[in-house]
């Protein structure tokens, strides 16, 4: 079977957008693919973290990758700190990306923002870990979404530059897996933009962690327009508000979004709003229920995490081995 890699920054309050984007995906996967999955907290210390709150996140995100259905026993679940070959790889990686690729990188232009001469190295260079976090397995497969294929494409500059370099046909060509109508959800509170754990609204997101009165009352609140919701997708345009909350029915749902605009075009959002409303809690509540009992029981997590660690390490570590060979490094 083919292998998968994806990973998740430990950075606490997952929200909708993470699990219909990319985690149910991903334990979708699981029936098709060998699967590795990574709590990315080197990737998150690239901006700085409280340490303690940085322990807990990468706990709660764990146990909401097991709640949600991930399959421990079968696949590796593991915190990326525990395999010290995704850091070495990256170095290697270092020494053959070129600068002017990851000066063409549109998300560390977007993150270090105005404060571009005091973001840290780490975070200008992390494609280059993600770069090794999917080689050091040799991965053939990354679910991504729309925002981050400029990363694989990085990913398989890299691998056929060290192919080239060192005339071998040593890494794979990884290929992009882009699943599901709900890919990018975008923020309750403005359509244009993706849902995310940085905005300062709470109620621009709908937490794994939220209660049902919560969930309700966001969607009741979510940016709307005055006119009834659309019938077909081309009375999306200039309505992105009305198209997100349509899609993430549609996912939370399993149905394609022309079912929905069938179900309730021409309805008012507040009979809308409901009935998603009701979805969404119904859907997370299981999950949601199942996080809190793994919570209560951190050294299980912290168990899972190692075994996970132990196992990717056997995967990866041979592969680094090999890699070190090829650069010419004595043993």
């Amino acid at each position: 079977m083919n292998r998968i890699f994806s990973g998740i920054q430990p950075t606490g309050n997952l929200h909708l957008g993470n699990y219909l984007g990319a985690i149910r995906n991903w334990v979708r996967l699981q029936d098709t693919y060998n699967c590795v999955f990574c709590v990315v907290d080197l990737h998150a210390v690239t901006v700085w973290q409280d340490p303690v709150e940085l322990r807990n996140s990468t706990r709660e995100v764990a146990a909401a990758l097991i709640a949600s259905g991930v399959d421990v026993k079968q696949h590796i679940l593991f915190n990326q700190s525990q395999v010290p070959t995704h850091a070495e790889l990256a170095w290697l990686l270092n020494c053959v990306t070129r600068m002017g690729w990851l000066n063409r990188m549109t998300q560390f232009k977007e993150k270090a923002g105005k404060n571009r001469e005091n973001a840290s190295v780490g975070l200008f260079s992390y494609p280059n870990l993600m770069a090794a976090d999917i080689l050091a397995y040799k991965t053939t497969h990354v679910p991504v979404g729309e925002d981050q294929k400029q990363h694989l494409e990085l990913t398989r500059d890299i691998a056929q530059k060290f192919n080239h370099d060192f005339g071998v046909d040593f890494f794979p060509v990884v290929e992009p897996i882009i699943t599901g109508v709900a890919t990018r959800i975008m923020s309750l509170r403005d359509g244009t933009a993706k849902m995310s754990k940085s905005d300062p609204s709470e109620n621009s997101r709908i937490t794994m962690v939220d209660s049902a009165e919560d969930i309700a009352r966001k969607i009741r609140k979510a940016k709307t327009d005055p006119l009834d919701l659309p019938s077909d997708k081309a009375e999306f345009s200039g309505r992105p508000e009305a198209e997100n909350l349509m899609r993430i029915y549609a996912a939370l749902s399993d149905c394609s979004v022309d079912k929905v605009l069938i179900k309730f075009g021409g309805q008012q959002f507040s009979t809308f709003k409901q009935d998603l409303a009701d979805l969404a809690v119904a859907t997370l509540a299981p999950i949601q229920d199942e996080m809190r009992r793994l919570m209560a029981e951190p050294d299980a997590v912290d168990a899972v995490l190692r075994d996970g660690a132990q196992r990717a390490r056997d995967i990866s570590e041979p592969i680094l081995q090999e890699i070190r060979d090829i650069f010419g490094f004595l043993r």
